[in-house]
């Protein structure tokens, strides 16, 4: 079983821009200072628009100073990390899937661009935990992709968001539907999030999910499912007692937690249901 710790562990390639990290990390330090740059005129709590995710998109493909730099300008700024995250990297990570899907962006290129993008939310993680971070709610998730997935900077970043919320969070990346079974089984959570973003595994996983639940060690367990495939197709994830996601990670976490709490409340539990199957 393969845990991810975007934190401690780096592939080959991330290590040489971890190396470039370290080099040039002080020449580009995120400032939280509230002040101007170049005169630009800011409204506070103002949405990142098209054009600055496009910035930082083309600073991505370039290099990972580029990258700190557009992201110490928007903190100068004023703009909180958490809407950095959802409207800036978040956005512009679409922005690169797209570029790469009309063949404008090649293979290698759009590669680059997600790896300085994801090594720039852990560069800010103790920063973006001490923005907002809540005290321990005492709930356990395992966050997890589909099996042998490639795609891990989405899961991170919505991981960020549920430890900022007070939850342990467990990040798994499955290297294939044997993997996916025993990380499933492997403790006592209380919600699973499972990323999909691709149909290469969906009836697998779906046809195990039903086994999976009864033997779990959490007989309570809430499943929710989501990633790219939600958009595409959530059809083919409208699964038995799972609930299908299709929102940003602040509302992810809200909807989970509050499922969660309703279940471990035994005043509402013969109430109301915890959640609704989709």
């Amino acid at each position: 079983m393969t845990r991810l710790n975007f934190e401690k562990s780096k592939t080959p390639k991330e290590q040489d821009w971890a190396l470039e990290s370290q080099e040039t990390k002080r020449k580009f330090e995120f400032s939280t200072s509230p002040r101007l740059v170049g005169g630009t005129t800011f409204v506070k709590h103002a949405a990142l628009d098209q054009a600055q995710v496009k910035l930082l998109a083309d600073a991505a493909v370039q290099s990972m100073d580029e990258t700190r730099r557009i992201l110490t300008h928007w903190r100068r700024q004023g703009q909180s990390l958490a809407d950095i995250y959802l409207y800036g990297i978040a956005q512009s990570t679409r922005l690169i899937g797209e570029l790469w899907s009309s063949d404008d962006l090649d293979f290698a290129n759009g590669n680059i661009a997600y790896a300085h993008l994801h090594l720039a939310m852990i560069e800010l993680s103790a920063e973006f935990m001490s923005e907002g971070k809540a005290e321990a709610n005492g709930f356990s998730l395992l966050l997890m992709t589909e099996p042998g997935s490639q795609h891990g900077m989405g899961v991170f970043m919505l991981g960020e968001f549920f430890r900022r919320s007070g939850w342990r969070v467990t990040l798994a990346s499955p290297l294939d539907i044997a993997d996916f079974k025993r990380w499933f089984l492997s403790d006592w959570f209380d919600a699973l999030v499972l990323s999909i973003s691709t149909d290469r595994q969906i009836d697998q996983i779906a046809n195990s999910m039903s086994d999976l639940k009864k033997a779990t060690v959490n007989p309570n367990l809430k499943v929710f499912v989501g990633g790219p495939m939600a958009s595409i197709s959530p059809d083919r994830l409208n699964w038995p007692e799972t609930v299908t996601l299709n929102s940003d990670a602040v509302q992810t976490v809200e909807m989970v937690s509050q499922a969660v709490e309703t279940a471990s409340t035994p005043s509402k539990k013969c109430s109301s249901p915890a959640w609704i199957p989709s």
